[in-house]
């Protein structure tokens, strides 16, 4: 409890010095006009993912995922696919993202994101659930097309009539196109 509650804490205030950083300064005409140049049609994210929560634990896999950009500066949609080990089973959450960006410079973008997942394991706890998950999105863009990510998050899911609360990381490598 105490360890969760810190890791919301650290985000929240680190959300909101981002979030406050990037009002009071805002980017540029020009970076706006840059980063709408080279903004890319679809990004793929291919990295590494895990989960941890009380009851469980920690627990490593993989992830990838792919997001467009149906309103500039307004909403960006990513559709992600990971596959976590559990001591038990294979979880294998499937979940649709709604984020708003913030272009902080031509090179760095944050955003913030929630959405609804589906969730299937296999194994000895088998069986399909859903639930919904809160990211934040740190992207950097050292190159045009290739960039590499940080994303945490928390979500809730849903099974057997109880709530189970988790908190995960991804981070790996971008490449837009």
């Amino acid at each position: 409890q105490t360890m969760r509650m810190r890791y919301v804490m650290w985000c929240v205030v680190f959300v909101l010095g981002v979030c406050s950083r990037v009002s009071a300064q805002g980017p540029t005409t020009q970076d706006v006009t840059e980063r709408s140049e080279n903004d890319h049609a679809v990004v793929f994210e291919l990295g590494a993912a895990g989960d941890w929560s009380r009851a469980e634990g920690f627990h490593p896999g993989g992830t990838f995922a792919f997001e467009v950009t149906p309103i500039e500066h307004w909403l960006e949609l990513e559709v992600g696919f990971t596959a976590i080990r559990t001591d038990a089973s294979t979880e294998m959450p499937v979940d649709i993202l709604f984020k708003k960006p913030w272009p902080v410079s031509p090179t760095f973008e944050f955003m913030i994101g929630a959405g609804p997942e589906l969730v299937h394991a296999t194994g000895r706890d088998s069986g399909t659930f859903w639930g919904v998950s809160a990211v934040a999105d740190f992207m950097f863009w050292p190159k045009r097309n290739v960039g590499w990510y940080l994303e945490p998050g928390y979500e809730v899911t849903f099974r057997d009539g109880a709530r189970h609360h988790g908190l995960g990381i991804a981070a790996g490598l971008l490449i837009g196109r």
